[in-house]
């Protein structure tokens, strides 16, 4: 934990940083949504339903989701692979989801990947388990990854499939499965999940529960107002309220009160170079008295082959 975190953790009170922005399940805020989400999801594994979506614009809890699900497959005991980072050819990716899975075999041979995996679902499957293939970031995926993983959902028994594969991306993920040339995978995905941006009754409730986990029940830190002020600032994405409301802790800390007030929010969004609907950034007074938006664009002489 950075000297700073610490510091203001034990000037406040808190058991630990009740804003940190790594995906831990212990923080998650379950909203009606995110228990939807969750059990979907879980559901979908359980019942072997093969593919699930999960999407969701950047910093709305879609890794801490995954995060969660990773904790119910271990208590389990379900065999999953998570593949985070998503910028592979078709050889990286079935390497890194035989490392992932552990498979004994040559893992640069796609042929070998195969049959290890095979023999892993056959045999969970005797069991009455199943395999999980968990995919993050599953927007930036090539055309060609994508078929692969469209050919391993055809591994399936009279029960179900072996192996259920969770893609998990922003938006234009499912603008992608929309595609005519991944119409064969779009057929195949029999659940679909989204985590929407916050509403200001929810991201008040998300900041009050991240508090009282940390070891502040009764928080009097920010007011209802400046509550309200942060989600309209942040829009309702977790992870920029996340940033806020540490860097107000920091403030509050620096001077030596324990309340906010719209002046520190205003110092740390500039310090953040956020921009939210109605802000003034991009319009700061130029010493001729004119707005950016207002001074004259400059012409530049168009060159000529």
């Amino acid at each position: 934990m950075p000297v700073q975190s610490a510091i203001y953790n034990a000037y406040f009170g808190f058991s630990e940083n009740p804003f940190n922005i790594s995906p831990d399940p212990q923080f998650l805020y379950r909203s009606p949504q995110h228990e939807e989400a969750l059990a979907n999801l879980v559901y979908g594994v359980r019942s072997r339903r093969g593919f699930i979506v999960l999407s969701g614009e950047v910093g709305t809890g879609k890794t801490t989701m995954l995060e969660c699900l990773r904790d119910y497959l271990d208590s389990q005991r379900i065999e999953f692979a998570f593949l985070f980072n998503s910028r592979i050819n078709p050889d990286q990716f079935f390497e890194m989801m035989a490392y992932d899975f552990d498979l004994k075999c040559n893992r640069k041979s796609k042929t070998d990947v195969l049959f290890a995996l095979n023999s892993l679902l056959i045999q969970q499957a005797e069991r009455g388990r199943t395999c999980v293939l968990i995919v993050d970031e599953a927007h930036n995926l090539e055309w060609d990854v994508l078929e692969e993983i469209r050919l391993l959902g055809n591994l399936e028994n009279r029960q179900g499939k072996l192996l259920q594969i969770i893609l998990s991306g922003q938006p234009e993920l499912d603008r992608k499965l929309d595609a005519s040339n991944l119409r064969q995978l779009k057929q195949r995905i029999v659940l679909r999940c989204s985590l929407d941006p916050l509403t200001p009754d929810e991201a008040a409730a998300y900041v009050q529960t991240r508090l009282a986990r940390a070891g502040m029940p009764n928080q009097r830190v920010f007011s209802p107002e400046i509550l309200e002020e942060i989600h309209r600032r942040s829009r309702g994405i977790p992870r920029v309220i996340n940033l806020l409301c540490d860097n107000l802790l920091v403030t509050a800390f620096a001077m030596e009160v324990k309340t906010t007030d719209f002046e520190m929010l205003d110092e740390v969004c500039e310090d953040l170079r956020l921009e939210w609907p109605g802000s003034n950034r991009g319009r700061v007074r130029s010493r001729y008295g004119m707005t950016e938006d207002d001074m004259p664009q400059a012409s530049f002489p168009t060159l000529r082959e």
